[in-house]
């Protein structure tokens, strides 16, 4: 089949222009001329497609190529440097990384935007176009990875001696379509080129080994051997510090099997798939971000991916370390935890505590204390969830089959910690089956995951003030009485380059005129200096004129995704994060159906004296999760009809954004006025979305849960819309509910009532609504308190309402807003991170 070729007017008017310019290699360029001559040497000596084309793609990977060259030569100074002053080191392991686009965030830490966009202008070319050819790397999925994300542009920007690690998955979570049945999922394509920001590393390979068995030597030492050995190797990211020489990594890990493991014999032997067997196994590792696990065989793929991380970063840190004690006298393993810090980001990289272990008993012939002091002061672990299905548990069985000597380290921890809970701590004997690491349950025997962290790290911490107060006082409370100096709270925070600086560039200006100094990119407790401007008219005319040009460019993408077009005048009504119950985006669709058979019931002058509303929901629904894609098919359905009502479409809008993302964020955030974080309270851990629309003059709806609490009490209690029931009594609402206490308001009985008439179609949104219904029951009882909350909820949106009518009391709650938010800086999280629990400094490159 001949390749597709494309050829036209445009291609020969860019090669022409582009042929104007000298190919020059110089890869520390600054000035537009000499940048424009390296991006047009990478266009033709670093090529990537036929000759001759310079259209856009090709103008994106060979500017991609040049910003690489300056992050290089900064990645290798910070590497040298860190290795001449051999600091101490964090390590942060994390399944997931929502990284975003590259082209955007590189050139605005390098602080070379404008050089950039002169360059391409001589090149024929517009920046805005060239970053759009960009696709987000596909390596996360929620708020744990965009975290990890932010947490490494901050350990940059702060010049802090710190690695990120991950897995390079090729086709990452999954790539969400709406179609006539709802959610479709397809293979992420981020990868179907290349990416040109990683650096592959052929000389950084470890082995990785599954099953097998422990062979015991003569002299009582323990040996994992056999199974099936894969090859980790390395990619590295560079990520840069704003405005800072410091660059440091974000390593990930592809599987490999050797050319040896290829059965040459069976391949000759018309034996194609056995041949390969290896080798379609270690793609399998990285293939996806959190595989199906309904199957035996999707846990077991997990487990695998899990333990490919954490032996591959582990093997690594420990190379690393040997590294810079060569030419030293002797290594002493005491002085591991005085080099190395590392950090476990939820339980994901839990087998990283086994990991350590086998290797410093079994590799290094370290004795178990020894090993056991050297694991307890290098590893800490970050709680971000206090649901019960997101604190994993392992099958023992599975476990013993892949990790056999990692089974019986766990098993020696767990029954050292039992002795020493029975010597010290007699009074707790009755809660030991609940502590302890193994749950020997003969019906479903696991290892507890969470409990294994929290008995090994030297700290364990919460990521909002609520969340770690209910980790102490409720899921850990037993732990705390044993180790009372071990939980800490450190509430999470975003990174400001990306989710103000570069993401909304009008409204960054105008912060930086009013307070006088851009300083506060880098330094967000300076935007409080707003709130003595709030009432101003002149900020708020240039406010507001700043959130319309954002909303007009939000307008334009939705008619671009979604087909729908949308007012900017209208009330920007926002709420994108993973569809789940808890989160309870059904409670927004809900209100959206109320308000619109209200809208519906009303004469056209009554329609007139409301406040027009456009309602934008966006996220992906996990694939095995049926009721989180029932959501995202009644919004979709919802917006169908109401969308097309000509009575109602000029006062209400509802869409469904498709395939929410980090750029799909970046254009939604900045052009929003309302933003709804509206999880059962106690549920959400953190969140962290509502810091971004917070940070971007968003006001928030929401509930007393996660991060909530603090915004609140940063911003002003009178500029937040709260609503719904407090986490402490939450548990008490369920009780009342199973006894039949529960007396729903009518309105909520109307909503579900005209779902189930039809009104939006014929699908069948019984199961749906079905959870909400009855007092209780698996998947009945209205878990997530829906119905307790929605008369609160629609009372708090009508007081929404009057305040968008009042222009000059909503743009002074929306300046008081960004003027609160500098607490929630992820440059503030991670200081207080190396200082409280890393017990690491500054290594800024000279």
């Amino acid at each position: 089949m001949a390749p597709t070729a494309k050829s036209d007017g445009k291609t020969i008017i860019d090669s022409a222009i582009s042929s104007k310019i000298p190919a020059t290699a110089n890869p520390l360029a600054e000035e537009p001329s000499q940048i424009a001559s390296n991006i047009n040497y990478h266009a033709k000596f670093s090529p990537h497609f036929s000759p001759f084309k310079f259209e856009p793609e090709q103008a994106y990977y060979a500017t991609a190529d040049s910003v690489r060259d300056r992050l290089i030569q900064q990645w290798n100074e910070t590497y040298l440097h860190f290795h001449k002053e051999n600091p101490k080191q964090t390590y942060y392991l994390s399944m997931e990384y929502l990284q975003g686009r590259a082209l955007t965030n590189a050139i605005g830490n390098l602080n070379v935007q404008s050089a950039y966009a002169d360059a391409l202008n001589k090149l024929g070319h517009q920046l805005e176009e060239i970053t759009e050819q960009e696709k987000d790397a596909a390596l996360g999925n929620g708020g744990l990875g965009r975290l990890a994300s932010c947490f490494l542009d901050s350990m940059a920007t702060l010049n802090l001696p710190a690695w990120g690690y991950g897995l390079r998955y090729r086709y990452g979570l999954f790539k969400q379509r709406i179609a006539k049945d709802g959610q479709e999922e397809t293979a992420e394509d981020w990868l179907e080129k290349f990416s040109p920001w990683e650096v592959v590393r052929h000389d950084v390979v470890y082995p990785v080994r599954f099953f097998g068995r422990v062979h015991v030597n003569p002299d009582g030492s323990r040996k994992w051997v056999e199974g099936e050995v894969l090859r980790a190797l390395a990619y590295d990211v560079p990520i840069p510090g704003y405005k800072t020489k410091n660059t440091i990594s974000l390593r990930l890990w592809e599987a490999k099997a050797s050319a040896e493991d290829f059965n040459l014999f069976q391949f000759n032997d018309g034996q194609y798939e056995s041949a390969a067997q290896l080798h379609s196994r270690a793609q399998q590792i990285c293939a996806v971000l959190y595989p199906g696990d309904a199957t035996e065989e999707g846990k077991l793929l997990r487990l695998k991916q899990q333990f490919f991380l954490c032996s591959a970063s582990l093997q690594d840190i420990i190379f690393r370390f040997k590294e810079r004690k060569q030419g030293t006298d002797s290594l002493q393993w005491s002085e591991f935890p005085k080099k190395v810090a590392v950090q476990m980001n939820d339980t994901h990289p839990t087998l990283a505590i086994p990991e350590l272990m086998r290797l410093l008993l079994d590799e290094e012939r370290l004795a178990w204390d020894e090993a056991w002091e050297v694991t307890t002061r290098t590893v800490a672990y970050t709680n971000h969830t206090v649901l019960p299905e997101a604190l994993e548990k392992w099958s023992q069985t599975v476990m013993w089959k892949l990790l056999p000597r990692h089974m019986e380290i766990i098993e020696e921890i767990d029954r050292r910690f039992i002795a020493m809970v029975r010597a010290t701590r007699t009074d707790l004997e009755s809660k030991i089956p609940s502590l302890c690491v193994l749950d020997n349950n003969p019906q479903k025997p696991v290892v507890r995951m969470a409990n294994l962290c929290v008995v090994s790290a030297h700290t364990v911490n919460g990521v909002a003030q609520l969340h770690s107060d209910i980790l102490k006082n409720e899921l850990f409370v037993d732990y705390v009485s044993i180790w009372p100096t071990k939980f800490q709270n450190k509430t999470n925070g975003i990174t400001p380059r990306r989710w103000l600086r570069f993401c909304s560039p009008e409204l960054s200006n105008i912060i930086t005129k009013w307070l006088k100094t851009d300083e506060w990119v880098t330094n967000l407790d300076l935007l409080v200096g707003l709130r003595k401007f709030a009432d101003d008219s002149k900020l708020q005319e240039e406010w507001a004129s700043a959130k319309m040009a954002n909303k007009k460019r939000l307008a334009q993408y939705i008619e671009h995704v979604a087909g729908v077009k949308i007012d900017p005048n209208s009330l920007f009504d926002i709420q994108v994060k993973r569809i789940h119950e808890y989160k309870r985006q059904l409670l927004n669709i809900l209100g959206a159906v109320y308000r619109y058979k209200k809208l519906k019931e009303m004469s056209p002058e009554e329609r007139k004296k409301t406040t027009p509303r456009t309602i934008m929901i966006g996220g992906k629904a996990f694939a095995t999760y049926t009721n989180a894609k029932r959501i995202v098919k009644l919004v979709d359905d919802v917006g169908a009809v109401v969308n097309k009502d000509p009575d109602v479409n000029s006062y209400l809008k509802v869409v469904f954004v498709p395939n929410y993302n980090v750029s799909v964020a970046e254009i939604l955030i900045p052009g929003s006025e309302l933003s709804q974080h509206i999880s059962t309270a106690g549920m959400e851990a953190s969140g962290t979305s509502n810091m971004k629309f917070a940070l971007n003059g968003c006001l928030i709806i929401g509930t007393l849960d996660g991060a909530n609490v603090e915004i609140r009490e940063e911003i002003g209690e009178d500029n937040f819309f709260l609503f719904g029931a407090t986490a402490d009594e939450v548990p008490n609402l369920r009780k009342d509910r199973e006894i039949g206490l529960f007396k729903p308001d009518p309105r909520f009985e109307e909503a579900k009532q005209f779902v189930r008439s039809g009104a939006f179609g014929s699908y069948d949104y019984n199961p749906l609504l079905d959870s909400l219904e009855g007092n209780t029951g698996y998947g009945r009882g209205d878990y997530f308190l829906v119905g307790h909350d929605f008369a609160q909820y629609m009372d708090a949106q009508a007081k929404v309402d009057e305040a968008y009518k009042d222009t000059k009391r909503w743009q002074k709650m929306s300046i008081l807003s960004t003027a609160g938010s500098g607490k929630f800086s992820s440059d503030r999280t991670i200081a207080q991170y190396a200082k409280e629990i890393w017990n690491i400094e500054e290594c800024r490159v000279p």
